[in-house]
């Protein structure tokens, strides 16, 4: 999701609302009703605790003595018998499966694709379409965006003029799909036709045949296979394609998903002069992501991480914010994606019905007794002092803030309280790869792995923003010490980073 974050020239945006305000009860509930959905197993842990206490207090003469009791209460013993194997048949059944992440891998396009700015603004004066303060407004937001001069723009744009085509826009989407998945493929020496389950998410590209057929076609993939396709979700779609795959895995057992996301620009630059719909051009850019999932329990030792929760929270029954994010023709009848003024705002509400219903699943319980105890006090004494904001700093290790753009990334960081080192992913990916929409979250995942930083039993909090208006959250705990893989995007650059971006 691409953020207004320096349309000053036009209007002023308002800030990202301060977390610290207030914060609704509804969402808290909404959140520890997930939490319920385990109430079963953490009674039985204090049953099982006491049971394990009495055993152990036992002595060989007791269980003398226990052994011909049950010899003349055989009907009770095959009795409690059935109902133990009937209760861990059913408690074996039921359970959620554990979702696996064995490998990911990120596209890279050719260093022929890169753009500096200089060539950015002589290829949109040499366009002709351009009027002379839309130039000068695209001057200022790649100045002030946080991008540096590395990212990649599709094959279509770098021609004079540019030419783009569904030819070309096929052409795109092929290169970073196939790219991610050549990778994956062999980085985990998984063959294609083990593949159970496929989900491809891009917002603006759908063609037909489908995103995922291309695929299918491509690695012949087998005749069985469930395929999904989501479009038009926006930049927080791959984590909708993850919670999708989730519950596919849950359903069907012993096998492989198999997540791809990107965004495809080809047809989609905007070549009108309206500055709220010129914004994307400056900030999103050619990348993509292919994820490899496992129910397998025999994929634990070779994975990555498992995922621990998925939240996703949508807005779109507010008007104001189904229409923050808007694709329409302007009054030229040139078609683009609108940002509103109300973005940040919407995006903050957004965020914080998100990080309520997270807390109670992720926050140790000294976080949560402190936050329910400052609820409490509010609606007690109907005070108008500011509720006490979980640190989640103690939930998690890592942070992937969708890099969406510059002034989303300085407002979380502010807000939810947390250090320069925290971001320093997000701001990296932003400068060295752009906007790469839904997989922007795997470049920074990717980057904390270049870096040598995450290790076995760290939490990794993956957020991001999307149309409509929605913010979703995946939760992933390292089974080891990650290493980078092979084909991991930041491999020959990661000893430049971080570097200082200008303010």
């Amino acid at each position: 999701m691409a953020t207004p974050s320096h349309h000053h020239s036009t209007t002023t945006q308002p800030p990202l609302p301060n977390f610290l305000a207030s914060v609704k009860l509804k969402y808290v509930k909404l959140g520890y009703h997930y939490l319920m959905a385990h109430l079963l197993t953490l009674c039985l842990l204090p049953l099982l605790a006491v049971t394990a206490v009495h055993l152990s207090q036992l002595n060989l003469d007791d269980f003398e003595k226990l052994y011909i009791h049950l010899q003349y209460n055989l009907i009770t013993v095959i009795t409690l018998s059935g109902v133990i194997i009937l209760g861990s048949t059913a408690y074996l059944m039921t359970r959620p499966r554990t979702i696996y992440l064995v490998d990911y891998s990120c596209y890279r396009a050719p260093d022929h694709l890169s753009v500096q700015f200089d060539r950015f603004m002589e290829r949109s004066k040499q366009h002709g379409g351009f009027d002379e303060s839309a130039l000068e407004f695209q001057r200022k937001i790649l100045e002030r965006s946080g991008l540096g001069e590395e990212t990649y723009l599709p094959a279509a744009l770098h021609e004079i003029p540019p030419a783009p085509s569904m030819a070309a826009a096929r052409q795109e989407a092929e290169d970073v799909m196939f790219g991610a998945l050549e990778n994956l493929f062999k980085s985990t020496k998984i063959s294609p036709k083990d593949i159970g389950i496929l989900v491809v998410n891009c917002s603006l590209f759908n063609p037909t045949p489908s995103l995922s057929s291309m695929i299918v076609n491509k690695y012949k993939l087998r005749g069985n296979i469930k395929t999904f396709n989501l479009g038009g979700m926006g930049c927080s779609a791959g984590v909708i394609a993850v919670d999708l795959a989730k519950d596919m895995l849950q359903v069907h057992r012993n096998t492989y998903a198999v997540v791809v996301s990107m965004e495809n620009i080809t047809q989609n630059w905007y070549f009108g002069n309206n500055k709220s719909m010129l914004i994307p051009n400056c900030l999103f850019r050619v990348g993509g992501a292919a994820v490899l999932l496992s129910n397998k329990p025999t994929d634990k030792r070779g994975s990555k991480y498992k995922l621990l929760h998925t939240v996703r929270t949508h807005c779109g029954s507010d008007d104001t914010a189904f229409n923050c994010v808007y694709q329409e023709q302007d009054n030229t009848r040139k078609t683009g994606v609108s940002l509103s003024k109300d973005l940040m705002a919407i995006a903050g509400g957004a965020l914080k019905a998100n990080i309520t219903t997270l807390g109670p699943l992720v926050l140790p319980i000294s976080e949560q007794l402190l936050f329910f105890a400052s609820l409490i006090t509010r609606r007690i004494s109907d005070a108008k002092t500011k509720p006490y904001i979980p640190d989640f700093k103690l939930a998690f290790d890592h942070f992937c803030i969708h890099a969406g753009g510059r002034a989303v990334i300085d407002e979380l960081e502010k807000n939810l309280q947390l250090s320069e080192a925290h971001v320093e992913p997000s701001r990296m990916t932003l400068y060295r790869f752009g906007n790469t929409s839904s997989s922007s979250i795997w470049y920074e995942l990717a980057y904390t792995e270049a870096k040598g930083r995450m290790k076995k039993g760290n939490r990794v909090w993956q957020i991001a923003f999307g149309s409509g208006f929605k913010c979703n959250s995946a939760v992933w705990e390292a089974i080891r010490a990650v290493k980078p893989s092979e084909s991991n995007p930041w491999a020959d650059c990661i000893h430049k980073f971080p570097v200082e971006i200008r303010a």
